[in-house]
């Protein structure tokens, strides 16, 4: 293997290691659509319910969400007359979904998460609505609208795993209560993943931000504690479908965590250098790649080379 290409290999590396580095979710905008199914009884409507309501105000509150950006969709409707938008049928999603494609841009995070209980198997699997249920391949269709945004979807509901296969993609992170369709029992996952959405427990590298990976690594320990406690089997195993890129999606925004103006100095011109790659993420499409490819590298490592400046100087990467 000739010494050149060890170099472009070696330099692949580099530059995906500092891509991980670098996923500023400041910069964009984050459209939600959150959708509780049927309860069946009224402890799951109200379990569901609460859900709903703990991450909409998460989205509104802390990850500042326009309300023309945060939908949702339950039940019923007189749960929530305040927040909840229309009832979760078939249709109402599917309009939902519409309205967001109308709405977002290029490198925009799009979070979808459906609570409830699940049914049905690979591309035919489904959460419980009023009426008739869209499937797996119904939301595999209306995600091909987002190609171009970045796609955290989540499944909270029991059979939920078959979701993975049917909807994982490039530039898209697919969240399951469950491994297979077969785990059909009451999954308790959701509760824990909107929390941990939340909690500083779930900030690991305690970066002033929650990765989707962090909140689903914290919901996965909560939920083998609970399963503990109670002395029961473990029936639900939640899955993610790329590690990698749940990794890097975060939300909220890190802080320097220092009076020292040289710390609140350096962080600014960091967050000018991200701004900056959001832009050109942003453009990717419409760039040749060696174009695209000559612009990000400097931008990478300079983002890289101020972490290290912020570090060096006692602040909080």
């Amino acid at each position: 293997m000739t010494r050149k290409v060890l170099s472009c290999i070696a330099m692949r590396g580099v530059l995906t290691a500092l891509t991980a580095l670098a996923t500023p979710l400041a910069a964009q905008r984050t459209h939600v659509l959150i959708v509780t199914g049927l309860g069946g009884e009224p402890q799951y409507s109200k379990t569901f319910a609460e859900q709903g309501a703990a991450l909409h105000q998460l989205a509104r509150t802390q990850w500042r969400v326009a309300d023309s950006s945060l939908i949702w969709l339950a039940e019923d409707v007189a749960l929530d007359r305040a927040r909840i938008r229309g009832r979760a049928t078939r249709e109402a999603v599917g309009d939902a979904f519409l309205s967001l494609s109308r709405r977002v841009s290029p490198g925009d995070m799009v979070v979808i998460m459906l609570v409830g209980h699940g049914s049905g198997e690979g591309k035919d699997s489904r959460v419980n609505l009023p009426g008739a249920d869209p499937t797996a391949a119904d939301y595999a269709g209306w995600l091909v609208a987002f190609a171009r945004q970045t796609v955290v979807f989540v499944n909270s509901a029991s059979a939920s795993g078959d979701f993975v296969a049917a909807l994982k993609g490039e530039g898209r992170v697919i969240v399951t209560a469950t491994r297979t369709a077969l785990e059909r029992n009451e999954a308790i996952f959701g509760s824990y993943f909107v929390s941990g959405l939340t909690t500083s427990e779930a900030d690991a590298d305690k970066d002033g931000r929650i990765s989707v990976l962090e909140a689903f690594s914290y919901a996965q320990r909560e939920v083998q504690r609970v399963y503990e406690e109670q002395k029961r089997m473990l029936t639900e195993h939640a899955t993610v479908s790329d590690s990698s890129l749940a990794a890097r999606v975060a939300f909220g925004a890190a802080s320097a965590s220092s009076d020292d103006p040289r710390v609140v100095a350096l962080v600014a011109e960091r967050k000018a250098l991200e701004d900056q790659l959001a832009a050109l993420r942003a453009k990717k499409a419409s760039m040749a790649a060696a174009a695209y490819e000559a612009e990000l590298e400097p931008l990478l490592v300079a983002i890289a080379e101020k972490t290290r400046e912020i570090r060096a100087v006692g602040g909080r990467p």
